[in-house]
């Protein structure tokens, strides 16, 4: 860059059309390898016209600076004036870069020519905001003489936030709000610990404020007031990325202030380059400031892009250090002041609401809690249950899959596609109820109030602290019915007794304002103070908290103090829904899982059962002639894997109907109920009969009957003899040496007339006690009343039954009470009751038929 220091011969071969005057060729950037952000903003004399395209001709917006990614600094000098030396041939005027400082480092203060000033702040702000990160340059402008007419090219930003102005009488107002902003600063991010903000960056690689640019264009005689207001700026500001860029305003030389003369041809001057001659750059045309203004403000409304998930989590091999005794804590993301945002679930506060519309990141949000959580607290020490209620799989990569067989080690239950499921979430809460039961009833034993004091008291008992998410609760709570009324009454009690035993509850919602259940119990939701609001999340905060309304995307408020808005801390919330960065983290903690730990319960409600993967089938055995048979129908909906059953002893009533027209699912629960009473007798230990009365259902039979070793199999032309044997059967004056099970498909169509119906009667009445017990599917359970011989009969022979598409309405003379089972029929699910122990009908799903 001196004149001695001719160019290396390569360059100074190149054409003029791929190399400026100064050495820079058409990417930006020049032979030291510094980008156009970081040059002058014009030419000297030499060679100023050998390229046509002028200081402004790459592309609208294009940032030409290498940027090392959204927490690296922009170059810290913006163009001013141009160029003062510089050699394109050994014997060509030098030419150099004429450079200022002014972001992190100083002010500039524009002198001279008007119409050239007003040129160089154009030049000046529009190199400072494109070499920056969208929204990280702030810009105010106060322009009381062409009331903003001098900033009317950055006009788009104001959309974005990203200019404001200020009227021609709120100067003071503006000196003491930016005053404010170096008092806070200093006072809460550098808080002693850092001399600037710049400072802080290199030490933390993180920026946690803006900078922010006043363009102060003129305004006539300052007050005493405002005098020494900018006096303050000019001393203190540069430090917390507070700058001025003056223009029509006397300012005192001094220590970070840089002065420029601007002038036509040469003889514009910056102080810093002493007597050396600067030609400006022209002004940035008004299409390229619109362009990029408007690129601009377009990446600040889509938010800033996400940090890694790997900012939340220690270093790798120091997870899992931590003790869940006292609470659980996590970061959550960075807030804006620089520090991380800690949470903690503990005795207060004990269970969180979180509330986002659709598409704010509340999923991501739960994402990036967890792995914070799992990667500080082993499974020793935290319990997942998960459940989600909308239809999809948010939950399903934390247990194994097809594709991926690892889970994360705390989660003990992950509930998928429960939106028609609503019992599944009273289940779960079921589930934590009785497990706050058997807490209780521990501190009890141990004469303690709290699990830190139960762990203590009993350090070698499994004491984890359990944290039960539950996505979209809302559609457990939408009806008015038994399911929402006893989840209500489980909630509360949870939300009360859960915190000193361990127990948090995580409840998120698109919208919580129009939960009626909720809102209906203020002890309820007073439990709930840990508040987390999305970007325009609705009634979360308190009413007179907005601060949710004008979030960006990946951010979101924690409130501690139930939505209190001195209690607000915005947070950075990171990028946790990446499958690869999250796949990482789970194998890590996978891969140092405890040997014992098996992998959770996965329940989707889109997921047909097998009978074979039923633990209760795979427990059956070969039992002695005295042990009553168990007979499994299908799967409950429960935390557990359990199975519904039926057991068949030598009493009255013990038959199962199976009640509706849906014939895969009637002919998967008989079919259910033989295999699984086969698996109970030896070929010679029972005897069963297979009945088939409707064509349609006849493959099933036939598989059914193939299945299980020595069965009979009837058609509609000898079920005469069947029927004749059997009533013979069950009017004995002794029991049968072994039990006899008929398995009737479509029972309503029984042949014979008068004398086959009261034949099957007198089964249905009087063989349970003799061992001879019927399992049939009726039609309807109008039609199955006829079998039993009208609507004067009694229902009492039909001890057990499974409703399919019959609506409960239609089950009340099977029910006990005067009411009837609150049941709508849904596909693949059916209503299971038995008099002998249930107090109310239970939702079951039938096994599959392959």
């Amino acid at each position: 860059m001196l004149p001695e220091a001719p160019l290396p011969a390569p360059a100074r071969a190149e054409r003029p059309a791929d190399r400026d005057s100064g050495g820079r060729d058409n990417s930006g950037r020049d032979d030291s390898g510094r980008g156009s952000g970081e040059r002058g903003g014009g030419r000297a004399a030499g060679g100023r016209d050998s390229w046509g395209g002028g200081a402004w001709a790459g592309a609208p917006g294009e940032v030409t600076e290498a940027w090392a990614g959204p927490d690296s600094e922009p170059p810290e000098s913006a163009g001013a004036a141009g160029r003062a030396a510089g050699p394109v041939v050994d014997e060509a005027t030098p030419e150099v870069p004429a450079l200022v400082r002014l972001l992190d480092h100083g002010h500039i203060v524009v002198e001279g020519d008007r119409r050239a000033g007003d040129d160089v702040v154009a030049g000046l702000l529009l190199r400072a905001l494109g070499t920056s990160v969208p929204g990280q340059v702030q810009i105010i402008g106060y322009d009381p003489e062409n009331l903003g007419g001098g900033l009317a090219g950055f006009a788009p930003l104001a959309t974005a936030g990203v200019l404001t102005f200020v009227g021609p009488g709120d100067l003071d107002k503006l000196l003491d709000e930016l005053v404010g902003h170096v008092r806070r600063i200093n006072e809460t991010v550098l808080a002693g610990e850092f001399t600037s903000v710049r400072e802080l960056h290199a030490a933390t690689k993180r920026r946690p404020e803006p900078w922010r640019v006043a363009v102060l264009l003129g305004g006539g005689e300052l007050s005493r007031h405002q005098r020494g207001q900018l006096d303050r700026l000019l001393r203190t500001g540069a430090a917390c990325g507070v700058h001025l860029v003056i223009r029509g305003q006397p300012v005192e030389p001094g220590p970070g202030i840089e002065f420029v003369v601007a002038a036509p041809g040469e003889d514009a001057r910056i102080e810093s380059a002493g007597a050396l001659p600067v030609r400006l750059d022209p002004a940035p045309t008004s299409l390229l400031m619109t362009a990029t203004c408007r690129q601009i403000a377009e990446a600040v409304a889509a938010g800033p892009a996400p940090v890694a998930l790997d900012s939340l989590l220690p270093e790798a091999g120091a997870e899992w250090r931590e003790s869940s005794a006292a609470g659980l804590t996590a970061p959550l993301g960075d807030s804006p002041q620089g520090p991380r945002v800690q949470v903690t679930l503990s005795d207060y506060p004990p269970h969180a609401l979180i509330a986002g519309p659709s598409g704010t990141g509340k999923t991501n949000f739960i994402y990036a809690w967890m792995g914070a959580l799992s990667a500080r607290y082993s499974p020793d020490e935290l319990a997942f249950y998960l459940l989600d209620f909308k239809e999809g799989v948010s939950f399903a990569r934390f247990a194994p899959g097809r594709r991926d067989p690892s889970w994360l080690p705390h989660v003990r239950l992950v509930g998928v596609n429960v939106n028609t499921d609503r019992e599944f979430g009273l289940a779960l809460l079921r589930f934590l109820s009785a497990e706050l039961k058997r807490r209780a009833d521990a501190a009890k034993q141990h004469e303690v109030t709290n699990l830190a004091e139960l762990r203590a008291e009993d350090p070698e008992g499994a004491w984890p602290r359990i944290v039960a998410v539950v996505d979209e609760f809302q559609v457990l709570l939408a009806g008015r019915d038994a399911v929402t009324t006893e989840a209500v009454d489980l909630l509360e009690d949870l939300a009360r007794r859960g915190r000193s035993q361990g127990i948090h509850l995580v409840l998120a919602s698109q919208d919580v304002s129009g939960i009626e259940a909720l809102w209906g119990r203020p002890a309820l939701v007073a439990q709930f103070s840990l508040r987390i609001a999305l970007p325009r999340a609705r009634r979360v905060l308190a009413e007179t908290n907005p601060a949710a309304d004008s979030l960006p995307r990946y951010h979101a408020v924690v409130n501690a103090d139930s939505g209190a808005p001195e209690a607000n801390r915005i947070v950075r919330v990171p990028a946790a829904g990446d499958r690869e960065q999250w796949s990482s983290l789970q194998h890590r903690l996978w891969r140092r899982r405890p040997p014992e730990l098996g992998p959770p319960r996965l329940f989707d409600g889109d997921v047909v059962p097998r009978l074979a993967d039923s633990p209760d089938y795979r427990d059956l055995r070969v039992g002695d002639s005295t042990t009553a048979p168990v007979m499994l129908l299908g799967q409950t909906i429960d935390v557990a894997a359990r199975s519904a059953l039926t057991v068949l002893r030598r009493a009255p009533g013990r038959n199962l109907a199976v009640l509706g027209t849906r014939t895969d699912e009637a002919c998967a629960i008989l079919a259910t109920a033989g295999r699984s009473l086969a698996a109970q007798f030896t070929p010679a230990g029972a005897r069963f009969s297979v009945v088939c009365l409707d064509t349609d259902a006849r493959a099933a039979a036939e598989a059914l009957h193939a299945r299980i070793p020595g069965s009979g199999f009837y058609l509609p032309d000898d079920v005469y003899w069947l029927l004749e044997d059997a009533a013979a059967e069950a009017t004995a004056s002794w029991p049968a040496d072994r039990p006899h099970f008929i398995m009737i498909y479509a029972a309503d169509a029984l042949p014979g007339g008068k004398e086959a119906a009261d034949q099957l009667r007198t089964v249905l009445r009087q063989g349970p006690e003799r061992r001879l017990h019927v399992l049939g599917w009726w039609r309807g359970a109008g039609l199955l009343r006829d079998t039993l011989g009208g609507h004067a009969a009694r229902t009492d022979p039909i001890g057990a039954w499974v409703a399919l598409d019959v609506h409960g309405s239609e089950l009340s003379p099977y029910y006990p009470g005067q009411g009837a089972p609150n049941w709508y029929p849904r596909p693949w699910r059916a209503l299971h009751f038995d008099r002998s122990v249930h107090r109310g009908a239970e939702v079951i799903i039938p096994y599959g038929t392959a």
